[in-house]
């Protein structure tokens, strides 16, 4: 029995190890705000273009300082666009949308937002706080293209949630959904690439 053990081991002991690389092989964000902390998890096999610029708005330093000024309960929040002056901050080229290759738009899933472009997503993103089947892929037209989830939140959905919750009226050039108490996101931080 000793020896069956002794000869598996090294077999376990390699499978625990490709077992972490795969784990740790995503890039996480970890996003600090005045209302708590969430980690996400992307999925650059999925929507490499999408996370490849979701990234580089974070390398850049992009996010930090700026709110969340779209709140809708038991839909999402969204973010990544605006000051806490409501100043709409400059933004790169748009990039395709993948979300005929990404994930679901599941509860706790991180999203592009656009305008009626599909390929409009620049800077904005959401996080689904509920099943948004209706926001996925249906079809390459103008109305089913919808909307490239690239990965989820793994830590702190309960901010999110609480995010979600949260008071809204108007608030600068939005007449509706903005937090009437601002969220900041004071840093936003890659930290595992």
């Amino acid at each position: 029995m000793k020896n069956l053990i002794m000869s598996i081991l090294p077999f376990v002991t390699i499978f625990a190890v490709i077992g972490n690389l795969q784990a740790t092989g995503k890039p996480k964000v970890h996003f600090k705000t005045t209302m708590g902390d969430f980690t996400v998890e992307l999925e650059p096999d999925k929507a490499p273009q999408t996370v490849a610029n979701f990234l580089q708005y974070v390398r850049e330093g992009h996010y930090d300082g700026l709110i969340f000024h779209r709140v809708i309960k038991a839909f999402m929040v969204q973010g990544g666009g605006f000051d806490k002056n409501y100043n709409k901050t400059a933004t790169r080229e748009p990039i395709e949308n993948e979300a005929d290759k990404g994930i679901p738009n599941e509860r706790g899933t991180i999203a592009m937002a656009r305008t009626n472009d599909p390929h409009s997503a620049t800077n904005q993103f959401f996080i689904n706080v509920k099943f948004n089947g209706f926001l996925n892929h249906r079809s390459k037209s103008q109305q089913g293209w919808g909307y490239t989830a690239f990965g989820r939140v793994i830590d702190g959905m309960s901010i999110v949630g609480r995010i979600s919750m949260m008071k809204t009226g108007s608030g600068g050039p939005f007449p509706s959904d903005v937090p009437v108490e601002q969220v900041i996101i004071e840093k936003a931080k890659i930290i595992s690439d």
